[in-house]
């Protein structure tokens, strides 16, 4: 899919690339031994302290200046009073969380008054009436429901047709909240839509009437949205676990296939581990589904939610995938919170690092210059292992983690450096951008950036010609190892060019590579804007 690594290669394959520029400037690691620099870290700061107190707060603990860090730490708890009496807890957790990392001390009635309004009244986490859970598959049927989007009126061949986007959806809380796809709901938040676009459900018991909805929050980079209706549901579907879940246990998907509403499908889970979307895995799972059935609820047999149905190869019978419940679970206080959900990273790009058949850690391979990982000291070869209290033993645990966190938060990272030495550092947690690879391409030198873009790190090897590089290391799985380089290779870099619709970039290489004898060849290497491998 998108995300994947992929390859254009062709003998003596010319294309229109456009010439590689190099950044003016490189961040470089503060030195705070030098007053200069500590000056003007220390203006920084102050200034900082106006737009972002949570990104000032740890730049002045990196920093070390304690009457600094003191009048950081006060204005973030400043701002966490604020949100709590403004009922914006999910603000508030982030505030909570920075001021604690940063050594301030809460009095235990403080602490525990916020705790309690931090997971109150989230829908999906509250209690489930006993009256409410479905006894039967008939009553999971009727926690079901059919989204309805009326988009108005298009226009082909000169006649008039009803532009509907039909989807399915479930009922989480028995206050009218709803669980189903971003992509169904899409016209509904998408600021670039200029069309008529009315929300509906339907129910199963009544489905011929619509009921109008609302957007409380969405994600579209995990397609997921929290709906609500002003009813209370007849049934409540509960969320279950779906860690519990192997390939061969079995499914069954309700929803609203090519408008057949309360259609039930079964199957096995095929696997559990896709990677179809830039965040986490994914099932794939053999039960049957088609267009409408997206956003409704797959369950086990003990009728729990295990996972929310998205996608469906259509042309390939019993290639159907879904979200895992997981990423729901992590989710709903930030949908809940309302609006577009933004996922964090550190402008760090690695692998689950492996000894032997164990996952041990998260390995970062490269850091970008001037990022959050960059400043706070993380280097290639170092190995998280612990963010705040959750334990990080690959790729997809550090992913599912940090889904429960906003941007604008300090958070405790644990890690091995030189593969032995126990170090826990604070990061603050940026925005994830749109295209991390754009990100790396602006901030570093090729021969940085080609170590996260294409998986080949390069030295250059040629003072008068800056273009000319060796290879020094090579990324299992990546694009370079794909194509056959090996350390020593010798490339030179004759052109860089970005595809914003196919949202790839790529980069013309002449190369001469150990594996193929020394044959000088012209190839095309590609890559995606982002990959689950920017963290």
């Amino acid at each position: 899919m998108g995300h994947k690594w992929f390859l254009l290669f062709t003998a003596l394959l010319f294309i229109s690339c456009a010439s590689v520029k190099e950044p003016k400037q490189i961040a470089e690691p503060l030195d705070y031994t030098d007053q200069n620099i500590i000056d003007s870290e220390k203006k920084r700061i102050t200034e900082m302290l106006q737009t972002d107190s949570v990104k000032a707060l740890w730049r002045s603990l990196l920093l070390g200046q304690q009457s600094l860090t003191e009048e950081c730490q006060q204005q973030v708890y400043y701002q966490f009073k604020d949100a709590i009496e403004e009922k914006d807890y999910y603000l508030a957790n982030s505030y909570f969380i920075t001021l604690k990392n940063s050594g301030w001390k809460f009095s235990g009635e403080e602490e525990a008054k916020y705790k309690d309004l931090i997971s109150k009244d989230v829908p999906g986490l509250s209690p489930v009436p006993a009256a409410k859970i479905p006894k039967n598959i008939s009553d999971c049927l009727n926690a079901t429901v059919t989204i309805w989007v009326d988009r108005g009126v298009k226009i082909q061949n000169g006649a008039g047709f009803a532009d509907v986007v039909l989807g399915s959806g479930f009922f989480i809380d028995k206050r009218g909240y709803l669980i189903t796809n971003h992509h169904v709901i899409e016209s509904m938040v998408n600021p670039k839509y200029e069309g008529y676009s009315r929300l509906y459900i339907k129910l199963h018991s009544d489905p011929d009437t619509k009921i109008p909805a609302k957007v409380i929050g969405y994600d579209s980079i995990l397609d997921l949205a929290l709906l609500k209706v002003e009813l209370e549901p007849e049934f409540i579907l509960t969320l279950g676990s779906s860690k519990e879940l192997h390939v061969g246990d079995k499914v069954s998907a309700i929803g609203t296939p090519l408008g057949l509403e309360g259609t039930l499908t079964s199957g096995i889970i095929s696997s559990t581990d896709r990677k179809l979307t830039t965040l986490g895995n994914v099932f794939q799972i053999d039960a049957a589904v088609n267009s409408g059935n997206s956003g409704g609820p797959l369950i086990d047999q003990n009728m729990k939610v295990q996972a929310v149905v998205f996608a469906g190869i259509l042309q390939f019978q019993g290639l159907n995938f879904a979200i895992p419940v997981e990423y729901l679970r992590q989710e709903l206080p930030v949908l809940y919170n309302g609006n577009e959900v933004n996922h964090c990273w550190i402008g760090a790009f690695g692998h689950t690092k492996r000894t032997g058949n164990k996952k041990t850690g998260l390995e970062v391979q490269y850091v970008m210059p001037g990022s959050p990982a960059f400043l706070s000291g993380l280097k290639p070869g170092d190995v998280i292992t612990k963010i705040e209290n959750f334990s990080i033993k690959s790729l997809e645990d550090w992913q599912i983690t940090l889904m429960a966190f906003q941007p604008v938060t300090m958070v405790k990272l644990s890690y091995l450096a030189n593969g032995e030495e126990e170090k826990t550092v604070n990061v603050y947690l940026n925005k994830r951008p749109d295209s991390p690879a754009l990100e790396v391409y602006k901030s570093d030198l090729l021969s940085g950036s080609f170590i996260p873009l294409f998986g080949m790190k390069l030295v250059n090897s040629n003072s008068s010609y800056h273009k000319e590089y060796t290879v020094t290391e090579i990324i299992r799985g990546s694009a370079a190892d794909e194509s056959n380089f090996s350390e020593n290779d010798k490339v030179i870099v004759k052109g860089v060019d970005f595809d914003n619709e196919r949202k790839v970039i790529l980069a013309q290489v002449y190369a001469k590579r150990k594996k193929k004898g020394y044959l000088d060849i012209t190839m095309v290497l590609g890559t995606t804007y982002d990959s689950p491998y920017y963290f």
